[in-house]
């Protein structure tokens, strides 16, 4: 039997890979008085529910439909939850 599970992705660029969005973000942040920001780098966050037997089955699927479609693996690094 299966149950349903809350997922969570969260997917970024890799360390190496330059992020122009940080950047426009970061030199915004500094136009609108906020000079102590540093480093800014833009993600994105999916959330969906998840058919499985148990939690383990669904961060198995999870992280496959990441490396499948959700994040690109050579410049992106994703962090699955399940609840």
């Amino acid at each position: 039997m299966s149950s349903t599970f809350k997922a969570m992705v969260r997917v970024f660029l890799k360390a190496g890979v330059l992020d122009v969005q940080g950047k426009a973000v970061e030199q915004a942040l500094h136009g609108l008085g906020f000079p102590g920001v540093a480093d800014v780098r833009v993600g994105r966050l999916i959330q969906f529910e998840v058919a499985a037997a148990d939690a383990d089955e669904a961060r198995t699927q999870v992280e496959a439909m990441c490396r499948r479609l959700l994040a690109n693996p050579v410049i992106e690094s994703f962090e699955v939850e399940i609840a």
